[in-house]
C-alpha cells in the first residue's frame, strides 16, 4: 500500500498513541513510514510491564506497510513476552493489508495470554 496521502495542508496527521484506561491504549491518526519508529518505541514503553494491552484502531485515518509492520511487531514482541495484545476496530485497510501478506493471524488475539 502506498505511503499515506497528505492533508491538502501538505501534512499528514501524526500517529499517536495514547493510554485510554489500565490496559487500553488508543492509536490514531495516519500511521506509517513516518510514524512507525516512533510509535514502536513508545509502544514498547506502554506494554512492557501489562500482563494484557487492548489497542482500539478505530481512531486510525491512513496506514501503510509500516504500519502494519508496527502492529506486527507489537503482537510479536507481546507473544514472546507472554502477554495478551488485542486489537480492536480494526480498519478494513489493515485487514486487507494483512491478508494479502498471509500475516492476518498475527493480528488476532492471544488466547489465554
Amino acid at each position: 500500500m502506498a505511503r499515506p496521502s497528505r492533508h491538502p495542508e501538505g501534512t499528514a496527521t501524526p500517529g499517536r498513541l495514547a493510554a485510554a484506561g489500565p490496559g487500553r491504549f488508543e492509536l490514531s491518526g495516519d500511521i506509517g513510514f513516518d510514524d512507525a519508529a516512533r510509535l514502536l518505541a513508545e509502544g514498547d514503553a506502554a506494554f512492557g510491564a501489562l500482563k494484557e494491552v487492548e489497542l482500539d484502531l478505530a481512531g486510525v485515518a491512513r496506514v501503510d506497510s509500516a504500519g502494519l509492520a508496527l502492529l506486527l511487531e507489537w503482537s510479536l514482541a507481546a507473544r514472546s513476552a507472554g502477554q495478551s495484545l488485542r486489537y480492536r476496530n480494526i480498519p478494513s485497510a489493515i485487514a486487507s493489508l494483512a491478508g494479502i501478506s498471509d500475516v492476518a493471524e498475527l493480528l488476532a488475539p492471544v488466547p489465554g495470554g
